[in-house]
Protein backbone atom coordinates (compact mmCIF):
# COMPACT_ATOMS: atom_id res chain seq x y z
CA UNK A 1 0.00 0.00 0.00
CA UNK A 2 1.52 3.55 -1.07
CA UNK A 3 1.38 5.99 1.70
CA UNK A 4 0.72 9.16 1.39
CA UNK A 5 3.33 11.73 0.81
CA UNK A 6 3.51 14.39 3.72
CA UNK A 7 3.12 17.86 1.46
CA UNK A 8 2.61 21.10 2.63
CA UNK A 9 -0.36 23.31 1.65
CA UNK A 10 1.96 26.00 0.02
CA UNK A 11 4.27 23.27 -2.02
CA UNK A 12 4.42 24.11 -5.70
CA UNK A 13 2.48 21.97 -7.54
CA UNK A 14 4.55 19.35 -9.90
CA UNK A 15 3.81 18.90 -13.53
CA UNK A 16 3.37 15.36 -15.30
CA UNK A 17 6.75 16.87 -17.31
CA UNK A 18 8.70 17.37 -14.07
CA UNK A 19 7.60 14.24 -12.21
CA UNK A 20 8.96 12.19 -15.18
CA UNK A 21 12.50 14.21 -15.33
CA UNK A 22 12.81 13.96 -11.82
CA UNK A 23 12.83 10.26 -11.77
CA UNK A 24 16.11 9.69 -14.21
CA UNK A 25 19.49 10.56 -14.22
CA UNK A 26 20.30 9.69 -10.26
CA UNK A 27 23.43 7.52 -9.75
CA UNK A 28 23.42 4.86 -7.51
CA UNK A 29 24.85 6.11 -4.32
CA UNK A 30 24.76 2.90 -2.22
CA UNK A 31 28.03 2.24 -0.26
CA UNK A 32 29.32 -0.83 0.40
CA UNK A 33 32.09 0.68 2.60
CA UNK A 34 29.97 1.03 6.16
CA UNK A 35 31.40 -0.16 9.41
CA UNK A 36 29.62 -1.48 12.50
CA UNK A 37 28.57 1.05 14.47
CA UNK A 38 31.12 0.71 17.47
CA UNK A 39 28.41 -0.55 20.27
CA UNK A 40 27.14 -3.45 17.38
CA UNK A 41 28.40 -5.79 18.95
CA UNK A 42 27.09 -4.83 22.72
CA UNK A 43 23.83 -4.90 20.77
CA UNK A 44 23.68 -8.32 19.80
CA UNK A 45 24.30 -9.01 23.30
CA UNK A 46 21.60 -7.13 24.95
CA UNK A 47 18.88 -8.88 22.27
CA UNK A 48 20.87 -12.40 23.54
CA UNK A 49 19.76 -11.56 26.94
CA UNK A 50 16.12 -9.96 26.55
CA UNK A 51 15.22 -13.03 24.14
CA UNK A 52 16.38 -15.90 27.08
CA UNK A 53 14.59 -13.16 29.32
CA UNK A 54 11.41 -14.50 27.37
CA UNK A 55 12.02 -17.57 25.46
CA UNK A 56 10.14 -18.66 23.01
CA UNK A 57 7.91 -15.36 22.80
CA UNK A 58 7.52 -12.74 20.21
CA UNK A 59 9.11 -9.06 21.26
CA UNK A 60 8.58 -6.03 19.87
CA UNK A 61 10.09 -2.89 20.36
CA UNK A 62 9.51 0.48 18.26
CA UNK A 63 11.53 3.28 17.65
CA UNK A 64 9.13 5.82 17.95
CA UNK A 65 7.28 8.41 15.79
CA UNK A 66 7.75 11.73 14.53
CA UNK A 67 5.43 14.28 16.67
CA UNK A 68 4.61 17.79 15.08
CA UNK A 69 5.35 20.67 17.23
CA UNK A 70 3.28 22.85 15.52
CA UNK A 71 1.39 22.90 12.23
CA UNK A 72 3.49 21.05 10.07
CA UNK A 73 6.89 21.54 11.90
CA UNK A 74 8.14 18.28 13.83
CA UNK A 75 10.16 18.62 17.12
CA UNK A 76 13.60 16.81 16.05
CA UNK A 77 13.15 13.11 16.95
CA UNK A 78 14.95 10.88 19.22
CA UNK A 79 14.58 7.43 19.33
CA UNK A 80 13.27 5.34 22.06
CA UNK A 81 15.69 4.46 24.82
CA UNK A 82 15.60 0.39 24.92
CA UNK A 83 15.65 0.80 20.86
CA UNK A 84 18.12 2.47 20.61
CA UNK A 85 19.80 0.22 23.57
CA UNK A 86 18.95 -2.98 21.27
CA UNK A 87 19.85 -1.95 18.19
CA UNK A 88 21.53 1.46 17.73
CA UNK A 89 19.44 2.47 15.55
CA UNK A 90 17.95 6.10 15.36
CA UNK A 91 15.38 6.08 12.84
CA UNK A 92 11.84 7.10 13.49
CA UNK A 93 9.08 4.27 12.83
CA UNK A 94 11.31 1.42 12.75
CA UNK A 95 10.43 -1.56 14.54
CA UNK A 96 12.37 -4.28 16.20
CA UNK A 97 10.86 -7.55 16.53
CA UNK A 98 13.23 -10.67 18.02
CA UNK A 99 11.02 -13.69 16.87
CA UNK A 100 10.15 -16.97 19.30
CA UNK A 101 12.97 -18.77 17.78
CA UNK A 102 15.62 -15.55 19.29
CA UNK A 103 15.95 -14.35 15.89
CA UNK A 104 16.19 -10.17 15.61
CA UNK A 105 14.91 -8.61 12.60
CA UNK A 106 14.97 -4.58 12.57
CA UNK A 107 11.76 -3.52 9.92
CA UNK A 108 13.03 0.02 8.73
CA UNK A 109 11.91 2.26 6.16
CA UNK A 110 13.97 1.82 3.11
CA UNK A 111 15.27 4.79 1.19
CA UNK A 112 12.96 5.88 -1.50
CA UNK A 113 13.36 4.24 -5.07
CA UNK A 114 13.89 7.19 -7.37
CA UNK A 115 13.24 5.62 -10.80
CA UNK A 116 9.57 4.14 -9.47
CA UNK A 117 6.44 5.39 -10.93
CA UNK A 118 3.99 7.28 -8.91
CA UNK A 119 3.84 8.85 -5.72
CA UNK A 120 6.53 5.92 -4.40
CA UNK A 121 8.98 7.89 -7.07
CA UNK A 122 7.94 11.00 -5.75
CA UNK A 123 8.73 10.61 -1.96
CA UNK A 124 12.44 11.53 -2.21
CA UNK A 125 11.42 15.15 -3.49
CA UNK A 126 8.05 15.84 -2.39
CA UNK A 127 7.57 14.22 1.29
CA UNK A 128 8.40 16.25 4.04
CA UNK A 129 8.65 14.33 7.06
CA UNK A 130 10.68 11.21 4.82
CA UNK A 131 12.14 12.88 1.76
CA UNK A 132 15.66 12.79 1.42
CA UNK A 133 15.49 15.84 -0.10
CA UNK A 134 14.09 17.65 2.74
CA UNK A 135 15.62 15.69 5.91
CA UNK A 136 18.82 13.68 4.61
CA UNK A 137 19.52 10.36 3.27
CA UNK A 138 18.83 7.37 5.29
CA UNK A 139 20.56 3.58 5.25
CA UNK A 140 18.94 1.46 2.61
CA UNK A 141 18.39 -2.12 3.69
CA UNK A 142 22.23 -3.20 3.43
CA UNK A 143 23.65 -0.31 4.49
CA UNK A 144 21.19 -0.62 7.87
CA UNK A 145 22.40 -4.28 8.14
CA UNK A 146 25.95 -3.50 7.49
CA UNK A 147 25.50 -0.37 10.62
CA UNK A 148 23.49 -2.52 13.00
CA UNK A 149 24.79 -5.69 12.49
CA UNK A 150 21.26 -7.14 12.81
CA UNK A 151 18.83 -8.65 9.74
CA UNK A 152 16.65 -5.84 8.47
CA UNK A 153 13.05 -6.14 6.18
CA UNK A 154 11.42 -3.65 4.28
CA UNK A 155 8.55 -1.76 7.61
CA UNK A 156 5.83 -2.69 5.05
CA UNK A 157 6.48 -6.05 5.51
CA UNK A 158 5.53 -5.92 9.90
CA UNK A 159 2.10 -7.16 9.41
CA UNK A 160 3.87 -10.63 7.82
CA UNK A 161 4.89 -11.42 11.68
CA UNK A 162 2.66 -9.93 14.12
CA UNK A 163 -0.26 -12.61 13.27
CA UNK A 164 0.03 -13.75 16.56
CA UNK A 165 0.58 -13.12 20.07
CA UNK A 166 3.43 -10.85 21.53
CA UNK A 167 4.70 -8.55 24.13
CA UNK A 168 4.77 -5.11 22.92
CA UNK A 169 6.35 -1.78 24.31
CA UNK A 170 3.27 0.16 24.13
CA UNK A 171 2.87 3.94 24.32
CA UNK A 172 5.78 4.47 21.75
CA UNK A 173 4.44 3.93 18.30
CA UNK A 174 0.45 3.84 18.20
CA UNK A 175 0.36 2.11 14.90
CA UNK A 176 1.96 -0.74 16.66
CA UNK A 177 0.06 -0.78 19.41
CA UNK A 178 -2.94 -1.18 17.10
CA UNK A 179 -1.30 -3.93 15.73
CA UNK A 180 -1.14 -6.50 18.74
CA UNK A 181 -3.82 -6.90 20.86
CA UNK A 182 -2.46 -5.90 24.63
CA UNK A 183 -1.71 -8.56 26.76
CA UNK A 184 -0.83 -9.24 30.31
CA UNK A 185 3.04 -9.58 29.84
CA UNK A 186 3.23 -6.18 28.04
CA UNK A 187 4.43 -4.43 31.34
CA UNK A 188 6.53 -6.85 32.00
CA UNK A 189 8.30 -6.32 29.29
CA UNK A 190 8.93 -2.86 29.36
CA UNK A 191 10.07 -3.14 33.46
CA UNK A 192 12.52 -5.34 32.26
CA UNK A 193 13.76 -3.15 29.41
CA UNK A 194 14.29 -0.97 32.23
CA UNK A 195 15.73 -3.24 34.13
CA UNK A 196 18.08 -4.14 32.11
CA UNK A 197 20.39 -1.22 32.00
CA UNK A 198 21.24 -1.16 35.39
CA UNK A 199 24.37 -1.86 34.90
CA UNK A 200 26.25 -0.72 32.60
CA UNK A 201 28.94 -2.61 30.49
CA UNK A 202 32.40 -1.64 29.58
CA UNK A 203 31.15 0.56 26.18
CA UNK A 204 28.86 2.55 27.84
CA UNK A 205 30.49 3.75 30.83
CA UNK A 206 33.09 5.17 28.41
CA UNK A 207 30.34 6.37 26.38
CA UNK A 208 28.97 8.25 30.12
CA UNK A 209 33.01 9.37 30.41
CA UNK A 210 33.06 11.24 27.41
CA UNK A 211 29.47 12.73 27.84
CA UNK A 212 30.93 14.28 31.29
CA UNK A 213 34.63 15.17 29.81
CA UNK A 214 31.98 17.23 27.09
CA UNK A 215 29.85 18.75 29.91
CA UNK A 216 32.96 19.58 31.61
CA UNK A 217 34.35 21.50 29.06
CA UNK A 218 30.63 22.88 28.32
CA UNK A 219 30.60 24.08 32.08
CA UNK A 220 34.44 26.05 31.52
CA UNK A 221 32.81 27.95 27.99
CA UNK A 222 29.53 29.39 30.52
CA UNK A 223 32.35 30.67 33.31
CA UNK A 224 34.16 32.22 30.80
CA UNK A 225 31.08 33.62 28.92
CA UNK A 226 29.90 35.23 32.54
CA UNK A 227 31.64 38.74 31.98
CA UNK A 228 29.16 38.97 28.45
CA UNK A 229 26.46 37.45 30.18
CA UNK A 230 25.87 39.73 33.24
CA UNK A 231 25.62 42.75 30.97
CA UNK A 232 22.80 40.81 29.33
CA UNK A 233 19.07 41.26 29.81
CA UNK A 234 18.74 37.46 29.34
CA UNK A 235 21.79 36.58 31.18
CA UNK A 236 20.62 33.24 31.89
CA UNK A 237 19.49 32.13 28.29
CA UNK A 238 22.93 33.38 27.20
CA UNK A 239 24.45 30.51 29.41
CA UNK A 240 22.25 28.74 28.00
CA UNK A 241 23.18 28.83 24.40
CA UNK A 242 26.55 28.84 25.09
CA UNK A 243 26.28 25.14 26.83
CA UNK A 244 24.09 24.45 24.04
CA UNK A 245 26.71 25.35 21.45
CA UNK A 246 29.47 22.56 23.21
CA UNK A 247 26.41 20.35 23.36
CA UNK A 248 26.06 20.39 19.62
CA UNK A 249 29.14 20.42 18.81
CA UNK A 250 30.33 17.60 20.40
CA UNK A 251 26.96 15.63 20.73
CA UNK A 252 23.93 15.05 20.07
CA UNK A 253 22.38 18.08 21.70
CA UNK A 254 21.79 18.75 25.54
CA UNK A 255 20.28 15.60 27.34
CA UNK A 256 17.74 17.84 28.68
CA UNK A 257 16.47 20.71 29.18
CA UNK A 258 19.47 23.24 30.66
CA UNK A 259 18.46 24.32 34.42
CA UNK A 260 20.32 28.16 34.60
CA UNK A 261 19.03 29.45 37.65
CA UNK A 262 20.27 32.69 39.03
CA UNK A 263 18.96 34.00 42.43
CA UNK A 264 16.03 32.96 43.80
CA UNK A 265 15.20 30.91 40.30
CA UNK A 266 17.32 28.53 41.48
CA UNK A 267 14.95 27.38 44.68
CA UNK A 268 12.85 26.41 41.59
CA UNK A 269 13.82 22.31 41.46
CA UNK A 270 13.38 22.29 37.38
CA UNK A 271 14.18 26.24 36.28
CA UNK A 272 13.90 25.84 32.44
CA UNK A 273 12.75 29.19 31.65
CA UNK A 274 15.85 30.53 31.70
CA UNK A 275 14.56 34.33 30.91
CA UNK A 276 16.25 35.45 33.83
CA UNK A 277 18.89 38.96 34.16
CA UNK A 278 21.84 37.68 35.95
CA UNK A 279 22.82 39.69 39.21
CA UNK A 280 26.32 39.53 40.17
CA UNK A 281 25.49 39.65 44.19
CA UNK A 282 23.85 36.56 43.61
CA UNK A 283 24.67 32.75 42.69
CA UNK A 284 23.84 31.16 39.63
CA UNK A 285 22.86 27.37 39.53
CA UNK A 286 23.53 25.42 36.26
CA UNK A 287 22.12 21.54 36.06
CA UNK A 288 23.37 20.39 31.93
CA UNK A 289 24.64 17.93 30.64
CA UNK A 290 25.89 17.26 27.24
CA UNK A 291 24.18 13.85 25.43
CA UNK A 292 26.38 11.90 23.06
CA UNK A 293 25.86 11.05 19.56
CA UNK A 294 24.47 7.73 20.81
CA UNK A 295 22.29 9.21 22.94
CA UNK A 296 24.12 8.43 26.78
CA UNK A 297 23.91 12.02 28.90
CA UNK A 298 25.60 13.70 32.04
CA UNK A 299 23.95 15.37 34.55
CA UNK A 300 26.27 17.59 36.25
CA UNK A 301 25.35 20.90 38.55
CA UNK A 302 27.35 23.43 40.20
CA UNK A 303 26.26 26.21 41.63
CA UNK A 304 28.81 29.42 41.58
CA UNK A 305 28.66 32.81 42.51
CA UNK A 306 28.54 35.25 40.00
CA UNK A 307 30.62 38.06 41.30
CA UNK A 308 33.61 35.06 41.50
CA UNK A 309 33.70 35.01 45.22
CA UNK A 310 31.19 33.49 47.86
CA UNK A 311 29.83 36.23 50.28
CA UNK A 312 29.62 34.39 54.08
CA UNK A 313 25.98 33.76 53.98
CA UNK A 314 25.80 31.39 50.56
CA UNK A 315 29.37 30.16 51.76
CA UNK A 316 27.62 29.09 54.46
CA UNK A 317 24.69 27.93 52.63
CA UNK A 318 26.88 26.12 49.90
CA UNK A 319 29.53 24.37 52.50
CA UNK A 320 26.25 22.79 54.20
CA UNK A 321 25.45 21.05 50.75
CA UNK A 322 28.75 20.23 49.76
CA UNK A 323 29.21 18.48 53.18
CA UNK A 324 26.19 16.44 52.61
CA UNK A 325 27.25 15.74 49.20
CA UNK A 326 30.68 14.75 50.82
CA UNK A 327 28.59 11.71 53.07
CA UNK A 328 26.91 10.29 50.46
CA UNK A 329 29.91 9.73 47.97
CA UNK A 330 31.40 8.35 51.18
CA UNK A 331 29.07 5.48 51.77
CA UNK A 332 28.51 4.55 47.62
CA UNK A 333 29.95 1.15 47.38
CA UNK A 334 28.63 -2.86 45.80
CA UNK A 335 26.51 -3.86 48.63
CA UNK A 336 25.26 -0.76 50.17
CA UNK A 337 21.72 0.40 49.96
CA UNK A 338 20.88 2.46 47.16
CA UNK A 339 18.66 4.87 49.35
CA UNK A 340 21.75 5.01 52.02
CA UNK A 341 23.50 7.78 50.36
CA UNK A 342 20.65 10.11 50.29
CA UNK A 343 20.05 9.17 53.91
CA UNK A 344 24.03 10.08 54.79
CA UNK A 345 23.23 13.33 52.93
CA UNK A 346 20.31 14.33 54.65
CA UNK A 347 21.65 13.59 58.08
CA UNK A 348 24.42 16.47 57.18
CA UNK A 349 21.58 18.77 55.79
CA UNK A 350 18.96 18.02 59.26
CA UNK A 351 22.21 18.80 61.44
CA UNK A 352 22.92 21.99 59.74
CA UNK A 353 19.63 23.44 59.68
CA UNK A 354 19.61 22.51 63.32
CA UNK A 355 22.58 24.16 64.12
CA UNK A 356 21.09 27.48 61.98
CA UNK A 357 17.94 27.44 64.46
CA UNK A 358 15.92 26.83 61.26
CA UNK A 359 14.52 23.55 62.16
CA UNK A 360 13.35 23.81 66.31
CA UNK A 361 13.61 20.08 66.76
CA UNK A 362 16.52 17.95 66.44
CA UNK A 363 17.61 16.12 63.42
CA UNK A 364 17.46 12.90 64.68
CA UNK A 365 13.33 13.81 65.31
CA UNK A 366 13.12 15.65 62.10
CA UNK A 367 14.68 12.00 60.19
CA UNK A 368 11.91 10.53 61.60
CA UNK A 369 9.31 8.74 58.71
CA UNK A 370 6.37 10.56 60.37
CA UNK A 371 8.21 13.85 60.48
CA UNK A 372 10.54 15.14 57.85
CA UNK A 373 10.62 18.50 58.54
CA UNK A 374 13.55 19.11 56.94
CA UNK A 375 12.32 18.17 53.84
CA UNK A 376 10.85 22.02 53.37
CA UNK A 377 14.34 23.31 52.68
CA UNK A 378 15.33 20.40 49.86
CA UNK A 379 12.09 18.34 49.53
CA UNK A 380 13.64 15.60 46.75
CA UNK A 381 15.99 12.78 46.60
CA UNK A 382 19.67 12.99 46.21
CA UNK A 383 20.01 11.36 43.19
CA UNK A 384 19.25 8.55 40.34
CA UNK A 385 20.56 6.22 37.80
CA UNK A 386 22.49 7.67 34.53
CA UNK A 387 22.71 6.26 31.51
CA UNK A 388 20.36 6.63 28.02
CA UNK A 389 17.77 8.55 30.01
CA UNK A 390 18.95 11.07 32.57
CA UNK A 391 16.13 9.37 35.21
CA UNK A 392 17.52 5.90 33.62
CA UNK A 393 15.55 2.68 34.17
CA UNK A 394 12.73 4.30 35.76
CA UNK A 395 10.52 1.77 34.73
CA UNK A 396 12.39 -0.72 37.29
CA UNK A 397 10.93 -3.17 40.07
CA UNK A 398 11.45 -0.80 43.20
CA UNK A 399 13.10 -4.21 45.03
CA UNK A 400 15.98 -3.65 42.54
CA UNK A 401 16.45 -0.33 42.10
CA UNK A 402 15.00 2.31 44.56
CA UNK A 403 15.14 -0.14 47.02
CA UNK A 404 17.79 -2.25 45.75
CA UNK A 405 21.51 -2.48 46.72
CA UNK A 406 24.36 -0.73 44.66
CA UNK A 407 26.19 -3.30 41.86
CA UNK A 408 29.35 -2.54 40.46
CA UNK A 409 28.23 -0.75 36.78
CA UNK A 410 25.98 1.45 38.14
CA UNK A 411 25.90 5.23 37.78
CA UNK A 412 24.91 7.43 39.36
CA UNK A 413 24.17 10.98 40.60
CA UNK A 414 24.75 12.35 43.96
CA UNK A 415 22.89 15.88 44.09
CA UNK A 416 21.87 17.14 47.32
CA UNK A 417 20.70 20.74 47.57
CA UNK A 418 19.11 23.70 49.38
CA UNK A 419 16.36 25.54 47.96
CA UNK A 420 15.49 28.34 50.87
CA UNK A 421 12.28 29.73 48.72
CA UNK A 422 12.00 33.43 48.94
CA UNK A 423 8.83 33.54 50.75
CA UNK A 424 9.53 31.47 53.45
CA UNK A 425 8.85 33.07 56.74
CA UNK A 426 10.37 30.37 58.95
CA UNK A 427 14.17 31.50 57.50
CA UNK A 428 15.93 34.39 58.76
CA UNK A 429 15.64 37.13 55.58
CA UNK A 430 19.02 36.93 54.61
CA UNK A 431 18.22 33.19 53.52
CA UNK A 432 15.70 33.52 51.63
CA UNK A 433 16.14 33.28 48.11
CA UNK A 434 19.63 31.22 48.02
CA UNK A 435 19.25 27.76 45.76
CA UNK A 436 22.14 25.37 46.22
CA UNK A 437 22.93 22.03 44.56
CA UNK A 438 26.46 20.04 43.87
CA UNK A 439 25.70 17.40 41.54
CA UNK A 440 28.11 15.11 40.09
CA UNK A 441 28.53 11.53 38.18
CA UNK A 442 29.62 8.29 39.45
CA UNK A 443 30.52 4.83 38.68
CA UNK A 444 30.36 1.61 41.43
CA UNK A 445 33.57 -0.16 41.31
CA UNK A 446 35.07 -3.41 42.73
CA UNK A 447 35.57 -1.08 46.13
CA UNK A 448 33.99 1.94 46.53
CA UNK A 449 32.82 4.50 43.49
CA UNK A 450 34.66 6.68 40.98
CA UNK A 451 33.98 10.49 40.52
CA UNK A 452 33.24 10.76 36.97
CA UNK A 453 32.79 14.26 37.11
CA UNK A 454 36.23 15.03 38.96
CA UNK A 455 37.08 17.69 36.05
CA UNK A 456 35.23 20.37 37.97
CA UNK A 457 36.10 21.70 41.10
CA UNK A 458 33.73 21.20 43.98
CA UNK A 459 35.13 22.95 47.12
CA UNK A 460 33.80 26.25 47.74
CA UNK A 461 37.41 27.43 47.72
CA UNK A 462 38.54 25.75 44.25
CA UNK A 463 35.57 26.93 42.70
CA UNK A 464 36.66 30.57 43.80
CA UNK A 465 40.27 29.66 42.37
CA UNK A 466 38.97 28.34 39.10
CA UNK A 467 36.74 31.03 38.11
CA UNK A 468 39.88 33.62 38.71
CA UNK A 469 41.70 31.94 35.89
Amino acid sequence: MTQKLNTGSHDLPVSDALAEFMNTGWADTHRDDLAALPQAAYTAKRRAALAARFPGERLVVPSGTLKARSNDSDYRFRTHSAFAYLTGDQEPDDVLVVEPSGEAVLFLRPRSVRSAPGQAGQEFYRDRRYGEFWVGRRPDLAEAEALYQIACAPIDRLDDVLGGPARVLRGVDASVDGRVAPGDGDEELETFLSEMRLIKDDWEIAELQFAVDATTRGFEDVVRALPAALGHRRGERYLEGIFGLRSRLEGNAVGYDSIVASGANACVLHWIRNDGRLNENELLLLDAGVETDHLYTADITRTLPLSGRFDPVRRQVYELVYEAQEAAIAVLRPGASFRDFHGAAMRVIAEGLRDWGVLKISADEAMEPDSGLYRRYTLCSSGHMLGMDVHDCARARAEVYLDGVLEEGQVLTVEPGLYLQPDDLTLPPELRGIGVRVEDDLVITADGARLMSGGLPRHPDEIEKWMQC
